[in-house]
């Protein structure tokens, strides 16, 4: 979840290597990201086209939707900061995999203007959507999702469900801000045992035919590289 991480420096990326150079760096040994900014601000064209061209062919990334569509009471969003948003990040073209909508926990469940928000997003591209209010857990939204295409974005958040509503998967491994340094770069809690099980969960993703697009948050271990590492160690 995300690169512009100047405590990398020295590790994933070689010292002396500029804030300008971390996403070049960050694909030579990565295959996506996903993008915390564009849930604060509406990126210009020519910053997605930065990103886009900073990367090889094969580099996916995965972006939030702003928070004024995903946070807004009852969901009554900004019509046209969604289509700005679209419209903007379009410019990845092939580079863009899935958005992601990230819902807050004071949203409660409002299935009809969920379903009208979906009706509104682009079916050529992929969505997933993340709950963090556990009252959307429910046949109702699983079947919404599904009806849509649209990804239930898995979590190792306690009591999280893991419910296949897509041609897809989208995993979000999170972590705890309290048990953890970020800006340490290095990794202080021991996921070992977590990453493994999660692993033989990807492995059945894969075997069924669906994509798996999955990111580490700084705070899952400390040093996310060394997590994707550890998956892909799994997986091989």
């Amino acid at each position: 979840m995300g690169w512009s991480y100047r405590f990398w420096v020295g590790k994933l990326y070689p010292e002396g290597t500029k804030p300008t150079e971390y996403l070049t760096e960050y694909a030579k040994r990565m295959n996506s990201v996903e993008v915390d900014a564009t849930f604060y601000r509406i990126p210009s064209v020519s910053t997605v086209e930065a990103w886009r061209d900073a990367v090889p062919e094969g580099f996916r990334f995965a972006a939030k939707f702003p928070q004024t569509v995903t946070h807004a009471p009852g969901l009554a969003y900004d019509a046209e900061r969604l289509e700005a948003f679209l419209r903007h990040i379009e410019a990845l073209g092939g580079k863009l995999g899935p958005l992601l909508l990230q819902f807050p926990p004071f949203l409660k469940p409002a299935h009809p203007a969920l379903d009208d928000l979906l009706e509104k997003l682009p079916k050529k591209r992929l969505v997933a959507a993340e709950f963090r209010n556990r009252r959307w857990f429910t046949e109702e939204t699983y079947k919404l999702l599904g009806d849509h295409g649209v990804a239930l974005a898995s979590t190792n958040r306690p009591g999280a469900p893991e419910v296949d509503t897509a041609g897809f998967a989208y995993i979000r491994w999170e972590g705890d801000r309290k048990a953890v340094d970020a800006e340490r770069g290095e990794a202080q809690v021991a996921r070992g045992a977590e990453t493994a099980a999660w692993a033989a969960k990807v492995r059945r993703h894969l075997e069924s035919g669906r994509d798996v697009y999955g990111y580490f948050s700084k705070f899952y271990s400390g040093y996310p590289p060394s997590d994707v590492e550890a998956l892909r160690e799994h997986l091989a």
